[in-house]
């Protein structure tokens, strides 16, 4: 009975491995039926891409090489202009002026959004304390509150009459700061964005913190090791890969910011920022404005550029990490 068995066994076995390795019938559609599965899960998400994100990039492009106004933005019959509106952008004499500040809104914030993130972490992570849980669900908040609240919250901290920022600094026998006012705004307007910042950073971070061997650390202190020297011999180097995607979308997220800007001052004197300035010309402040939909288009694009060029950066950072 069991030779049987056997003998059976093996007849099914050799007959599977012929029709395996004949160029026949069923494994073509075998792998047929698998393409087409594939397809059918990638299918929702390549709709949803290409509907929600494709789509409009290439209106957004589009219309930043026509001349749109309010009439043609109606009724269509916009004329095609190439690289003009880009010309009138770069020229314009504001230009370079909002890319500074773009530039030091996004420097500044993402270095204070990470490094007090990383502190924050490090300390959470350490620590383990009672209130650790409780602690680290508080500072979600800034995270969780609608950023209509958190802006207005911030308008009001940052009055120059009875806001209190300037009770406190009352206290302690200093004069009111004119915080919204064009020369102090992009300093309100970070101060209100790394008050957004700091929690996602925190969350990111103290996951990657996680993720590292505790064995690592007790190994470093038998050796002598000080809590400086683990954190940047230890910490540091793992944390490394956790690090880099954190601080790209924070500066993905924080170059495209308008929220915040617009409802504290409106894109106002130096909180004039790139995002806040295609917003402005697209949408406008009032009804006397004047709309540019193509340069406020292009704008956009610029942005679009300057994003990808740090998400190539990345990717090549990943890729040179593996490797």
């Amino acid at each position: 009975m069991g030779a049987r068995s056997v003998r059976t066994g093996a007849s099914a076995v050799e007959e599977e491995m012929t029709q395996l390795a004949r160029p026949g019938l069923p494994v073509t559609r075998r792998r047929h039926s698998t393409t087409w599965a594939g397809i059918a899960f990638a299918a929702p998400l390549l709709a949803y891409l290409g509907l929600f994100y494709a789509y409009p990039l290439g209106e957004n492009i589009a219309m930043s090489l026509q001349r749109f106004d309010r009439g043609t933005f109606v009724h269509g019959g916009a004329p095609f202009v190439g690289f003009d509106i880009y010309r009138e952008v770069v020229g314009d004499a504001k230009f370079w002026r909002v890319v500074a500040q773009t530039g030091s809104f996004t420097l500044v914030s993402i270095i204070c959004q990470y490094s007090i993130g990383l502190a924050l972490a490090v300390f959470f992570h350490r620590g383990g304390f009672r209130l650790s849980t409780v602690l680290r669900g508080m500072f979600l908040v800034p995270w969780l509150l609608p950023v209509i609240v958190s802006g207005t919250v911030w308008q009001w901290m940052m009055n120059p009459d009875n806001g209190v920022l300037n009770s406190a600094l009352g206290v302690f026998g200093a004069g009111p700061v004119w915080w919204l006012n064009s020369h102090n705004a992009l300093m309100s307007v970070t101060i209100a964005n790394i008050w957004l910042g700091v929690p996602f950073n925190l969350v990111i971070l103290y996951s990657g913190l996680q993720n590292i061997p505790a064995d690592l650390y007790a190994a470093a202190s038998i050796d002598g090791a000080g809590a400086w020297q683990q954190f940047w011999r230890i910490t540091m180097p793992l944390l490394r890969p956790v690090s880099i995607i954190t601080v790209l979308l924070g500066l993905v997220y924080t170059l495209k910011v308008v929220d915040i800007i617009w409802i504290m001052t409106m894109g106002a004197g130096t909180s004039q920022t790139l995002a806040t300035w295609s917003y402005g010309m697209a949408f406008g402040k009032g009804a006397s404005t004047v709309i540019r939909y193509s340069q406020a288009s292009a704008v956009g694009t610029i942005l679009l550029v300057v994003a990808l060029v740090f998400g190539l950066v990345y990717l090549a950072l990943q890729r040179r990490g593996e490797d």
